[in-house]
């Protein structure tokens, strides 16, 4: 899909920028920026939407994001109470020479996985997210440090995941964004029934052709690949709520209980039965 650019400056006290729960939760932000992003979100569940892939959080998140790599902001459809912290800064934020400091070898080496997404869970998660928490509290030099004690620790963990993002290589039109937010609402209010490309090819004003390579260019699947994970994602909400797992099959959009198991598996590497048994 096609994404806009955000336009990111340095908070006046500080070589980087601190977002704090922007209330975006009704705005389908799909966007890329050059500057590095941390995002922690907690009291939510929803989409991590970064670049190609797709998947579910629930309760909480934290992700790194390299530059360039388009995103849908995480708070996207979020109904509840939550906090989220968003850092951004640039990947020279505190000069060219700095992380040359054989002292930062593995905050360089955290920035170059970066470039591609990491997702972090565990314990990581519950120390960063409350470090994180605290940035907004702090004096500038103090929160300079807090950062950097949460780079080290994301830097040293072993609980990550590659989320294995790709960069944009060209900047993007408004309309774009416009096409593919309508596109997506349409998936949003009709994925519990049969869904066909000419369908949303005319949601989208174009041609059935047309909107395929559109849509392979813009997100690097085809339609229904991009619908099957939305599906799945819509699958686990419904298993966390107990439901069984024809339930959740048929409820989000679903014809066959062995395609379901199929691309379930495919999506999250695990069968319906498995997800349920290890979250619920």
């Amino acid at each position: 899909m096609k994404v806009a650019l955000e336009q990111i400056s340095p908070d006046t006290d500080s070589s980087f920028h601190l977002l704090l729960t922007p209330q975006l939760s009704d705005v389908f932000l799909w966007h890329y920026h050059p500057e590095y992003e941390i995002v922690y979100i907690e009291g939510a569940n929803g989409t991590r939407h970064v670049g190609d892939h797709i998947s579910r959080y629930e309760g909480s998140d934290l992700v790194f994001i390299g530059p360039n790599i388009p995103h849908l902001n995480f708070d996207y459809g979020v109904k509840t109470d939550h906090r989220k912290v968003v850092v951004q800064l640039k990947e020279n934020f505190l000069g060219d020479m700095f992380w040359m400091a054989p002292e930062f070898a593995s905050i360089s080496t955290l920035f170059e996985r970066a470039r591609s997404g990491i997702s972090f869970f565990g314990r990581t998660k519950e120390l960063v997210g409350e470090r994180l928490n605290q940035l907004a509290t702090l004096p500038p030099f103090d929160r300079l440090m807090q950062l950097l004690s949460i780079f080290q620790l994301l830097a040293t963990s072993t609980e990550f995941s590659p989320l294995q993002g790709e960069a944009v290589t060209s900047a993007y039109n408004l309309n774009e964004q416009q096409r593919f937010k309508r596109v997506n609402q349409f998936i949003a209010e009709h994925y519990t029934r049969r869904l066909s490309i000419p369908e949303v090819a005319t949601v989208a004003n174009l041609t059935e052709a047309a909107f395929c390579r559109y849509f392979k260019r813009m997100t690097r699947l085809t339609f229904t690949q991009f619908l099957n994970q939305y599906r799945i994602n819509q699958a686990q909400k419904l298993l966390l709520l107990d439901n069984t797992v024809s339930e959740a099959c048929y409820a989000s959009g679903f014809e066959s209980l062995s395609y379901f198991n199929k691309i379930f598996r495919r999506v999250t590497g695990e069968n319906p039965l498995q997800f349920k048994k290890r979250h619920v």
